[in-house]
């Protein structure tokens, strides 16, 4: 058995129209949860809508009894570890224990640079990480007073209240394939790790990798759920096929006018382990993923309107997962 969730490109035009519509969509067709990126703007160019997550996740918790939630994943670069355990142990508490906090150290250089946050070399970004975790786990799973002195962060007798519902508070997600650096910190601190468009082989060999290192940390490989993010389009002829990808035209505006299978190919080239098929074919994939020890699949969604293609899924795959 595997959890299917859905995941959303928040830098993707993601107004509050679109957020409550997919709320709406993803609670009542069966998934899981409801997962965001954490950005300002899109990685390469231009503005576009970008609710604030946090505010987001508020809303949610208030108008879905059971969906679960959570940011894949926050950046600690422009996200105060503080803070972030603040937030997540409210939205914990609001929603009943449903929160799920995904934390990363930070990517995209032109967020960073526009809005003045340092985004730094990758072994700062690891070692600001690496503390940032240290904070938001003491701060989330000690009923008493925490300290701790570090580089970037100090707490001194520190305690936040309302306490989530869950003892050791919201669930951490770790997100990353990093086998020097990533795969430590998710074997120390996470309750969940995610990986993204890896094949079925690499995400059995990466996460028997990781089962080693949690193992050295003192903790036991079941405790640390396994997740994966990835691209899933289903669609039962060409006609939906065209309607699936036609987000793709944003990316190669070439691809306008040209038949169904010229825009599967590009998506193939693009991202060569997304579930691509009918039903059957769909539910073939997933299996693999399943039989390499997949937990949960986040269904990546890069047209924010495809309400059609969630609903494919929850109809023709889901209940049979």
């Amino acid at each position: 058995m595997v959890a299917l969730s859905v995941q959303i490109e928040i830098a993707g035009g993601l107004s509050w129209a679109r957020w409550k519509r997919l709320v709406q969509a993803v609670d009542m067709l069966g998934y899981r949860g409801l997962y965001c990126c954490d950005h300002f703007l899109p990685g390469a160019q231009g503005y576009v809508d970008s609710v604030e997550i946090m505010t987001a996740f508020t809303y949610l918790a208030d108008h879905s009894p059971r969906l679960e939630f959570g940011s894949l994943v926050a950046p600690v670069t422009f996200r105060d570890p503080v803070m972030l355990a603040r937030q997540a142990m409210a939205l914990d508490d609001l929603s009943g224990g449903r929160m799920v906090l995904g934390v990363g150290a930070g990517w995209m250089e032109r967020e960073h640079t526009t809005f003045g946050y340092p985004l730094g070399d990758k072994a700062t970004r690891t070692k600001r990480l690496s503390e940032a975790l240290e904070v938001i786990t003491r701060l989330c799973r000690s009923e008493e007073p925490v300290s701790f002195s570090g580089n970037f962060y100090t707490l001194r007798d520190a305690k936040l209240l309302p306490r989530s519902p869950r003892p050791n508070g919201p669930r951490i997600l770790i997100g990353g394939t990093g086998p020097k650096r990533t795969l430590p910190l998710t074997a120390r601190y996470a309750d969940a790790w995610n990986a993204g468009g890896l094949s079925p082989a690499v995400y059995r060999e990466t996460s028997s990798h990781l089962d080693d290192l949690v193992i050295t940390a003192g903790r036991d490989p079941r405790t640390v759920r396994r997740t994966l993010m990835q691209q899933v389009v289903c669609y039962r002829n060409d006609a939906e096929l065209g309607r699936r990808l036609q987000w793709l035209t944003r990316l190669a505006p070439e691809l306008q006018g040209q038949p169904p299978s010229a825009f599967r190919e590009f998506l193939r080239g693009r991202s060569p382990n997304a579930i691509v098929g009918s039903p059957s074919q769909c539910l073939e994939q997933i299996h693999a993923y399943v039989e390499a020890g997949v937990e949960e699949i986040m269904i990546q969604r890069m047209d924010l309107d495809d309400i059609e293609g969630l609903q494919i899924i929850a109809e023709e795959v889901l209940p049979r997962v």
